[in-house]
């Protein structure tokens, strides 16, 4: 392996959570209560297609002008968290490693840059790191993202990983044709991400960053 491709909430920084809760007050004021366990299910897929889902299940459906106000209204409350968004466990050591080893790597992630641009300071990525964010293709679970940051890369996809925390993570990397490993950090179990293809499961960064020998990267 030459490359690691890392998805952003819940991977690096601990905000699943903080999205869900925003979605929840967010749909609660559209008259659409959903409760905040479902929410934590579908964040890792854009904005657009959770609200579709999350109303369709109630058979209730917004046109395409609400869905974006919606959004628009989301990402207010969720930078009103900004101060529950911290890096994970391992997140800041680990891109640490990756760059003082010189691994090519980069970020593939659904949120819009507006929306991810505190995570990135929080985790000290700067303009040297190439990050794809959710208005660079369609969103997870489509592949668009990791495709766009592994040929940005400049590394082939049978020779990148890339580290997620959902099902959607897995599943968009496998319809890319890359290898993906999971954490438990976003709130998914071992055994889904297994079940969704992920060839290893760790706890989190730190553990990963323990056992990065495994992953079979070119390490110098």
């Amino acid at each position: 392996m030459k490359a690691l491709i890392f998805d952003l909430d819940g991977t690096l920084i601990d905000s699943v959570y903080p999205h869900a809760l925003a979605w929840q007050q967010t749909l609660n004021e559209a008259a659409l209560p959903v409760p905040a366990w479902e929410l934590q299910r579908h964040i890792g897929i854009s904005g657009k297609l959770l609200v579709r889902t999350v109303a369709r299940a109630r058979a209730h459906r917004f046109d395409a002008q609400t869905i974006e106000r919606l959004e628009a209204r989301h990402d207010e409350i969720f930078r009103g968290y900004q101060a529950l968004q911290q890096p994970l466990p391992g997140a800041i050591e680990l891109l640490r490693f990756v760059v003082e080893h010189h691994i090519a790597h980069g970020i593939a992630t659904t949120g819009r840059r507006s929306e991810v641009e505190g995570s990135l300071r929080k985790l000290g990525i700067g303009a040297e790191t190439i990050v794809i964010d959710g208005d660079s293709g369609s969103p997870k679970p489509e592949p668009d993202l990791f495709v766009v940051c592994q040929e940005r890369l400049g590394v082939a996809r049978a020779d990148c990983l890339v580290v997620g925390d959902s099902v959607w993570d897995i599943h968009s990397a496998r319809r890319a044709g890359i290898l993906a490993v999971g954490v438990l950090t976003g709130g998914f179990g071992e055994q889904e991400l297994y079940n969704a293809g992920a060839m290893r499961v760790y706890r989190d960064a730190a553990q990963m960053l323990a056992g990065i020998d495994e992953l079979g990267l070119q390490i110098d």
